[in-house]
């Protein structure tokens, strides 16, 4: 065993378009090093106090219960659901790619009678198979959806699938781990219940922290529960109790970790957050365009559906994906995802989001993809691939 060890100071920096993590801003890593406070000392409960106000700003919604729960996306998408279903529940979860799948085995978990409606992964779904499937037995009482599937790039429209679950008097439970803060979510507008994301995808912070909202309406369901939350630590009344006016003792909060949120909030809405979504959507098509011009082919062929801040490019054949990946962090510094589920070795991911949705990154990673294309035998035009990036950004 090596007795070498690895020099946090000698981290090179590294250009992060991948899934998630996100680029973080130096001023938001300088939060991080701010004297540190008690959980439940005056002055952190200010500061809790503020970035409550700016994640209820983020998600558009007046919700009270509106806080960042300790843990990442994934500690929200339980939450979420844990907090939503009683076992026997009747669940249906939409399902067009790996998130949607780890949805629903969370809810078989909770002893949710869980419905599935799965389409093709790359495709969107139709709300009417969505109808279908809820007009069959007993009326469900959640709801689940991804609206940005980071596995796959697709956005799913929210809009229509909060209809039916106000029709069916059912939970909207929706995850915008790679969604909020580079594409509108709109919590209130649509008529979402629960939401949840990640500090570390379009915010720009560090990971280890799950923005999180509910609904009135949720927590009168929550209220009306015949059995406890499952989970002790994720139960909503009890962690709200410590970030609203109780302050009541639940755990001890990553203190610096706020911080961070903190100033990366401040940052969001400093940029403000229609620009902050134009933004994200000039680099995506930007980013689309230099991958066509490339030879690339985009894994969602439909525009509408692709995800401003995640795209998925075909990985072509003869080429080691791999390799590829393993090149470009090693050698050029960047780092982009791979695959999963029946998309492994099959796609990249690459990520536009926050502060890593810029056009010089873009443009770093076209060329740098090129010439490594080049090296395995895929012909392409690196300076007319800048060339289109230029042009799509200018478009926009």
């Amino acid at each position: 065993m090596s007795s070498t060890r690895t020099s946090l100071e000698g981290l090179p920096e590294t250009l992060l378009m991948g899934p998630g993590p996100s680029m973080v801003h130096p001023s938001t890593l300088r939060a991080m090093a701010a004297p540190s406070l008690g959980h439940l000392d005056p002055r952190f409960l200010a500061i809790m106090d503020e970035t409550v106000g700016m994640l209820r700003r983020v998600f558009a919604t007046t919700n009270p219960i509106t806080l960042p729960l300790s843990g990442t996306g994934t500690a929200g998408m339980e939450a979420a659901l844990a907090n939503a279903i009683e076992p026997e529940d009747r669940v249906i979860v939409v399902v067009n790619g790996y998130f949607g799948d780890r949805m629903a085995e969370m809810a078989r978990r909770l002893g949710g009678e869980v419905d599935v409606v799965e389409v093709p992964w790359g495709k969107a779904v139709d709300p009417e198979q969505v109808e279908e499937v809820a007009r069959r037995g007993r009326a469900p009482r959640v709801l689940a959806m991804v609206h940005a599937e980071t596995s796959t790039g697709v956005l799913q429209p929210i809009e229509p699938l909060a209809a039916l679950a106000r029709q069916y008097d059912a939970l909207l439970v929706v995850d915008a781990v790679t969604s909020l803060g580079g594409v509108p979510v709109e919590v209130d507008r649509a008529g979402v219940d629960l939401c949840y994301s990640g500090s570390q995808k379009c915010l720009s912070a560090p990971p280890g922290l799950a923005p999180f909202t509910a609904s009135p309406r949720a927590m009168r369901r929550l209220e009306a529960r015949k059995r406890d939350v499952f989970s002790w630590y994720l139960d909503l009344r009890l962690v709200a109790a410590y970030w609203g006016q109780q302050r009541v003792y639940h755990h001890t909060a990553p203190v610096h970790m706020v911080y961070a949120l903190h100033r990366a909030l401040e940052r969001v809405l400093e940029e403000g957050l229609e620009a902050r979504w134009q933004r994200h959507r000039r680099v995506a098509r930007a980013l689309w365009a230099g991958l066509e011009a490339l030879g690339l082919q985009l894994a969602v062929t439909d525009p509408a559906l692709r995800i401003a801040s995640l795209t998925t490019v075909r990985v072509p054949e003869g080429v080691d994906d791999a390799g590829v990946r393993r090149t470009l962090l090693e050698e050029f510094g960047i780092e982009i995802g791979g695959g999963l589920g029946p998309w492994k070795g099959q796609v990249w991911r690459i990520g536009t989001m926050g502060e890593s949705a810029a056009l010089r990154h873009v443009s770093r990673l076209v060329a740098a993809l090129g010439e490594l294309l080049r090296r395995q035998g895929w012909r392409n035009d690196v300076t007319g691939a800048l060339a289109a990036v230029t042009e799509a950004a200018r478009r926009e």
